[in-house]
Protein backbone atom coordinates (compact mmCIF):
# COMPACT_ATOMS: atom_id res chain seq x y z
CA UNK A 1 0.00 0.00 0.00
CA UNK A 2 0.91 3.62 -0.32
CA UNK A 3 3.66 3.18 -2.90
CA UNK A 4 2.99 6.14 -5.13
CA UNK A 5 4.51 6.01 -8.57
CA UNK A 6 5.59 9.26 -10.15
CA UNK A 7 3.64 8.94 -13.37
CA UNK A 8 0.32 10.73 -13.45
CA UNK A 9 -1.24 7.47 -14.73
CA UNK A 10 -4.84 8.37 -15.38
CA UNK A 11 -5.68 4.73 -14.70
CA UNK A 12 -5.01 5.29 -11.01
CA UNK A 13 -8.29 7.12 -10.51
CA UNK A 14 -11.78 7.30 -11.98
CA UNK A 15 -12.47 10.99 -11.45
CA UNK A 16 -10.43 14.11 -10.88
CA UNK A 17 -11.79 17.24 -9.18
CA UNK A 18 -10.38 20.65 -8.33
CA UNK A 19 -11.32 21.93 -4.88
CA UNK A 20 -10.56 25.37 -3.43
CA UNK A 21 -10.10 26.38 0.18
CA UNK A 22 -10.96 30.02 0.77
CA UNK A 23 -11.48 32.27 3.77
CA UNK A 24 -9.60 34.76 5.94
CA UNK A 25 -6.00 34.31 7.07
CA UNK A 26 -5.59 32.23 10.18
CA UNK A 27 -8.90 30.37 10.04
CA UNK A 28 -6.98 27.12 9.63
CA UNK A 29 -7.27 26.40 5.91
CA UNK A 30 -3.75 25.01 5.69
CA UNK A 31 -4.16 23.06 8.94
CA UNK A 32 -7.35 21.56 7.57
CA UNK A 33 -5.56 20.53 4.43
CA UNK A 34 -2.51 19.13 6.22
CA UNK A 35 -4.76 17.25 8.61
CA UNK A 36 -6.62 15.73 5.67
CA UNK A 37 -3.50 14.90 3.67
CA UNK A 38 -1.30 13.88 6.59
CA UNK A 39 -2.08 10.18 6.36
CA UNK A 40 -0.67 10.10 2.83
CA UNK A 41 2.32 11.40 0.94
CA UNK A 42 2.94 15.13 0.91
CA UNK A 43 2.71 16.36 -2.64
CA UNK A 44 3.64 19.91 -1.90
CA UNK A 45 3.90 22.23 -4.84
CA UNK A 46 4.04 25.86 -3.83
CA UNK A 47 3.07 27.91 -6.85
CA UNK A 48 3.08 31.69 -6.67
CA UNK A 49 1.81 31.90 -3.13
CA UNK A 50 -0.86 29.33 -3.75
CA UNK A 51 -0.28 25.85 -2.48
CA UNK A 52 -1.98 22.85 -3.91
CA UNK A 53 -1.93 19.31 -2.68
CA UNK A 54 -3.17 16.14 -4.26
CA UNK A 55 -5.06 13.44 -2.43
CA UNK A 56 -6.56 10.28 -3.83
CA UNK A 57 -9.42 8.74 -1.94
CA UNK A 58 -12.27 6.35 -2.58
CA UNK A 59 -15.74 7.81 -2.17
CA UNK A 60 -18.98 6.19 -3.23
CA UNK A 61 -17.09 3.32 -4.84
CA UNK A 62 -15.09 5.64 -7.10
CA UNK A 63 -11.41 6.40 -6.87
CA UNK A 64 -11.03 10.17 -6.83
CA UNK A 65 -8.07 12.42 -7.31
CA UNK A 66 -8.63 15.72 -5.54
CA UNK A 67 -6.39 18.65 -6.33
CA UNK A 68 -6.94 20.95 -3.38
CA UNK A 69 -5.84 24.56 -3.71
CA UNK A 70 -5.01 26.54 -0.61
CA UNK A 71 -4.47 30.28 -0.57
CA UNK A 72 -1.39 30.75 1.54
CA UNK A 73 -1.33 34.35 2.72
CA UNK A 74 -2.84 35.68 -0.49
CA UNK A 75 -5.98 36.82 1.29
CA UNK A 76 -4.43 40.04 2.54
CA UNK A 77 -3.52 41.12 -0.93
CA UNK A 78 -6.81 40.12 -2.53
CA UNK A 79 -4.79 38.75 -5.41
CA UNK A 80 -6.95 35.72 -5.96
CA UNK A 81 -8.17 36.01 -9.48
CA UNK A 82 -10.32 34.14 -11.87
CA UNK A 83 -7.52 31.72 -12.72
CA UNK A 84 -7.63 30.37 -9.17
CA UNK A 85 -11.36 29.73 -9.40
CA UNK A 86 -11.37 28.50 -12.98
CA UNK A 87 -12.58 24.95 -13.40
CA UNK A 88 -13.15 24.29 -9.69
CA UNK A 89 -15.86 21.75 -8.99
CA UNK A 90 -15.87 22.36 -5.24
CA UNK A 91 -15.21 25.35 -2.98
CA UNK A 92 -14.76 25.10 0.78
CA UNK A 93 -15.39 28.38 2.61
CA UNK A 94 -13.65 28.24 5.96
CA UNK A 95 -14.20 30.41 9.04
CA UNK A 96 -13.01 30.20 12.62
CA UNK A 97 -15.88 29.64 15.08
CA UNK A 98 -14.00 31.71 17.69
CA UNK A 99 -13.59 34.80 15.46
CA UNK A 100 -16.82 36.37 14.32
CA UNK A 101 -15.24 38.63 11.69
CA UNK A 102 -13.98 35.57 9.79
CA UNK A 103 -17.60 34.43 9.59
CA UNK A 104 -18.98 37.81 8.46
CA UNK A 105 -16.22 38.10 5.86
CA UNK A 106 -17.41 34.87 4.28
CA UNK A 107 -20.74 36.42 3.36
CA UNK A 108 -19.43 39.96 2.84
CA UNK A 109 -16.28 39.19 0.88
CA UNK A 110 -15.66 35.59 -0.07
CA UNK A 111 -19.13 34.52 -1.20
CA UNK A 112 -19.27 37.59 -3.45
CA UNK A 113 -15.92 36.69 -4.92
CA UNK A 114 -17.12 33.16 -5.64
CA UNK A 115 -20.11 34.64 -7.48
CA UNK A 116 -17.79 36.87 -9.45
CA UNK A 117 -15.08 34.43 -10.42
CA UNK A 118 -16.44 30.91 -10.31
CA UNK A 119 -16.69 29.56 -13.84
CA UNK A 120 -18.92 26.65 -12.85
CA UNK A 121 -22.51 27.60 -12.15
CA UNK A 122 -23.05 24.16 -10.62
CA UNK A 123 -19.93 24.30 -8.46
CA UNK A 124 -20.58 22.73 -5.03
CA UNK A 125 -19.93 24.96 -2.01
CA UNK A 126 -19.34 23.90 1.55
CA UNK A 127 -19.26 26.15 4.58
CA UNK A 128 -16.89 24.92 7.26
CA UNK A 129 -16.60 26.25 10.80
CA UNK A 130 -13.14 25.28 12.06
CA UNK A 131 -11.66 25.15 15.59
CA UNK A 132 -14.64 23.59 17.38
CA UNK A 133 -12.07 22.21 19.83
CA UNK A 134 -12.10 25.75 21.33
CA UNK A 135 -15.76 25.52 22.22
CA UNK A 136 -15.45 27.77 25.29
CA UNK A 137 -14.24 30.60 23.03
CA UNK A 138 -16.97 30.09 20.46
CA UNK A 139 -18.25 33.35 18.92
CA UNK A 140 -20.41 31.91 16.12
CA UNK A 141 -23.19 29.46 16.91
CA UNK A 142 -23.79 26.31 14.92
CA UNK A 143 -27.28 27.64 14.07
CA UNK A 144 -25.80 30.78 12.52
CA UNK A 145 -23.49 28.61 10.45
CA UNK A 146 -26.41 26.50 9.22
CA UNK A 147 -28.39 29.64 8.38
CA UNK A 148 -25.57 31.14 6.30
CA UNK A 149 -25.01 27.81 4.53
CA UNK A 150 -28.71 27.77 3.56
CA UNK A 151 -28.46 31.34 2.34
CA UNK A 152 -25.41 30.46 0.20
CA UNK A 153 -26.92 27.20 -0.96
CA UNK A 154 -23.98 25.30 0.45
CA UNK A 155 -23.30 22.23 2.55
CA UNK A 156 -22.33 22.79 6.19
CA UNK A 157 -19.96 21.16 8.65
CA UNK A 158 -18.11 22.16 11.78
CA UNK A 159 -14.74 20.59 12.32
CA UNK A 160 -11.42 20.77 14.10
CA UNK A 161 -8.18 20.49 12.16
CA UNK A 162 -6.48 20.03 15.53
CA UNK A 163 -8.41 16.97 16.69
CA UNK A 164 -9.20 15.93 13.07
CA UNK A 165 -12.90 15.85 13.98
CA UNK A 166 -14.98 15.94 10.77
CA UNK A 167 -11.95 16.79 8.63
CA UNK A 168 -12.27 13.87 6.25
CA UNK A 169 -16.03 14.34 6.16
CA UNK A 170 -15.55 17.86 4.74
CA UNK A 171 -13.83 16.55 1.66
CA UNK A 172 -15.80 13.32 1.35
CA UNK A 173 -19.22 14.96 1.60
CA UNK A 174 -18.12 17.62 -0.87
CA UNK A 175 -16.92 14.94 -3.29
CA UNK A 176 -20.13 12.94 -2.97
CA UNK A 177 -22.17 16.05 -3.70
CA UNK A 178 -20.01 16.91 -6.72
CA UNK A 179 -20.60 13.39 -8.03
CA UNK A 180 -24.36 14.00 -7.89
CA UNK A 181 -24.08 16.91 -10.33
CA UNK A 182 -24.04 15.54 -13.90
CA UNK A 183 -22.05 18.40 -15.45
CA UNK A 184 -19.36 18.27 -12.74
CA UNK A 185 -19.20 14.49 -12.89
CA UNK A 186 -18.62 14.73 -16.62
CA UNK A 187 -15.83 17.27 -16.16
CA UNK A 188 -14.20 15.10 -13.53
CA UNK A 189 -14.25 12.01 -15.69
CA UNK A 190 -12.94 13.86 -18.73
CA UNK A 191 -9.74 15.08 -17.13
CA UNK A 192 -7.77 11.87 -17.64
CA UNK A 193 -9.23 11.24 -21.07
CA UNK A 194 -8.70 14.79 -22.28
CA UNK A 195 -4.91 14.43 -22.23
CA UNK A 196 -5.06 11.17 -24.16
CA UNK A 197 -7.42 12.64 -26.75
CA UNK A 198 -5.27 15.72 -27.10
CA UNK A 199 -2.22 13.58 -27.89
CA UNK A 200 -4.20 11.70 -30.55
CA UNK A 201 -5.43 14.92 -32.10
CA UNK A 202 -1.92 16.35 -32.14
CA UNK A 203 -0.65 13.27 -33.94
CA UNK A 204 -3.15 13.47 -36.76
CA UNK A 205 -3.75 17.21 -36.85
CA UNK A 206 -4.91 18.27 -40.30
CA UNK A 207 -3.10 21.23 -41.87
CA UNK A 208 -4.69 24.57 -40.94
CA UNK A 209 -7.18 26.06 -43.36
CA UNK A 210 -8.21 22.70 -44.77
CA UNK A 211 -10.20 24.27 -47.57
CA UNK A 212 -13.52 24.42 -45.64
CA UNK A 213 -15.80 27.40 -46.13
CA UNK A 214 -14.18 30.02 -43.92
Amino acid sequence: MGSSSNNSGSSNYDLSFKVLLIGDSGVGKSSLLVSFISNSTHDQSPTIGVDFKIKTLTVGGKKLKLTIWDTAGQERFRTLTSSYYRGAQGIILVYDVTRRETFTNLSDVWAKEVELYSTNQDCVKMLVGNKVDKDSERAVTREEGIALAQQLGSLFLECSAKTRENVEQCFEELALKIMEVPSLLEEGSNVGKRNVLKQKQDQRASPPGGGCCA
